[in-house]
C-alpha cells in the first residue's frame, strides 16, 4: 500500500511541477523577478527529485545477489538522500545567491505586471492538488499518528519527501505572492529580493530536515514499537518457547524486515521438536508482521543465570 501510494502521490507532484516550472520560468522572462526565477528552479528540482525517489523505487525492486544478499531495498533510502541534497543545493542555495545579487540590483517589476500573480495563484491551486493526493496517499498509512511522527518514523521514504516538498512548495509559492506583490505596489525591487531569500531559508530548512530523516534510514531503523510487540507475542505464542532471550530488527528497505530471536526451550525437547516449533515460529511471526521476510531464530537451553532477561528490542 505504501508503495503504490507513494507512486502515485510521486506521480501527481511530478506532473504538477514540470506544468508549473514552464509557466514560472515564462514568467521570469516576461518580468525578470527574481522570485519567479527561485521559484522555477525550485520547481524543476523538484522535478528532477520526483524522478529520482521514481528510479529509486524501481532500482530496489531487483533480486537479491550473491555480493547483495538481503536485496537491495535501501536504494530507496539512497536516493531520498540524494533528493535532500539536490533539493539544499539547487533549490535553497540558488535561492539565496539570486536573492543576493536581487539585493544589490533591485529594480522593480515595470512591464506584465498581472503575469506573474495569475501564474502564481495557478500555482498554487496545482501545488494544493499536489499537496491533497500526497495527504489522501499518506492517510491510508498514517493512522491517528500526528503528521509530524509520521514524517519522522515512516520506514517508505516516498511520502514523506513528497509531503514535505509539496508543503515548502506551496510555503514558497505565498513568500514568492508576497514578494512580487510588494514590489508591485511599492515599486521597490528589495521586496522580491526579500521573497527569494525567504524561498530559500524555506528550502535549505526542509532539506536538513530530509537529510536527517534519511540519514537515520540509511544507518539502519529497527522496527517500530507496534511491530515489535507483535512479533514478541507471535514468538511466545506457540509451544516450546519458554521466553525471548533477546531480539533485534532491521528494515532492509521500507517493506522488507529481519529478525534476529534468541529463545529459551525446554530442556527436555528433542532436535526435531525444536526445529518444528522453529518453523511454527516463523510461520506465526510472517502472519502477524507480513513485511517480517528475514528471520533467523536461535534457540537456547533456559540455564538459570546464563544469561539476564532480554535487553529491550531495537526500535
Amino acid at each position: 500500500m505504501s508503495a503504490e501510494g507513494g507512486t502515485k502521490a510521486i506521480i501527481a507532484a511530478l506532473s504538477a511541477n514540470l506544468g508549473i516550472a514552464v509557466t514560472k520560468f515564462g514568467a521570469y522572462l516576461l518580468t525578470s523577478s527574481s522570485s519567479m526565477l527561485a521559484e522555477s528552479i525550485h520547481s524543476v528540482a523538484d522535478s528532477g527529485n520526483q524522478l529520482l525517489l521514481l528510479i529509486g523505487g524501481k532500482r530496489a525492486k531487483r533480486a537479491a545477489t550473491p555480493e547483495h544478499p538481503f536485496g537491495y531495498g535501501r536504494e530507496r533510502y539512497i536516493y531520498a538522500f540524494i533528493v535532500s541534497i539536490v533539493l539544499f543545493s539547487v533549490g535553497g542555495l540558488f535561492a539565496l545567491y539570486e536573492a543576493y545579487h536581487k539585493w544589490q540590483d533591485p529594480h522593480g517589476i515595470t512591464e506584465y505586471q498581472w503575469v506573474p500573480i495569475a501564474v502564481l495563484v495557478v500555482a498554487i491551486g496545482l501545488e494544493s492538488y499536489s499537496f491533497r493526493t500526497a495527504i489522501k496517499e499518506s492517510n491510508q498509512t498514517r493512522g491517528t499518528t500526528s503528521w509530524v511522527d509520521y514524517v519522522r518514523r515512516a520506514k517508505a521514504p516516498e511520502l514523506p519527501v513528497v509531503l514535505l516538498e509539496d508543503f515548502g512548495a506551496l510555503i514558497g509559492l505565498i513568500l514568492a505572492l508576497f514578494g512580487v506583490g510588494l514590489t508591485l505596489i511599492t515599486g521597490d525591487g528589495r521586496w522580491d529580493a526579500a521573497g527569494t531569500a525567504a524561498i530559500g531559508l524555506l528550502l535549505v530548512g526542509i532539506a536538513g530536515i530530509l537529510a536527517v530523516e534519511t540519514k537515520s534510514l540509511l544507518l539502519g531503523e529497527g522496527a517500530s514499537p507496534e511491530a515489535v510487540r507483535k512479533i514478541e507475542q507471535a514468538v511466545l505464542a506457540g509451544d516450546g518457547v519458554d521466553r525471548i532471550i533477546h531480539m533485534k530488527t532491521l528494515h532492509l528497505g521500507p517493506e522488507e524486515l529481519l529478525v534476529a530471536v534468541k529463545i529459551a526451550v525446554p530442556k527436555s525437547e528433542s532436535a526435531s521438536d525444536v526445529a518444528r516449533h522453529i518453523d511454527e515460529t516463523e510461520v506465526r511471526i510472517r502472519e502477524a508482521v507480513p513485511i517480517a521476510r528475514v528471520i533467523y531464530i536461535e534457540p537456547d537451553i533456559d540455564r538459570a543465570g546464563k544469561e539476564q532477561a532480554a535487553p529491550p528490542a531495537a526500535v
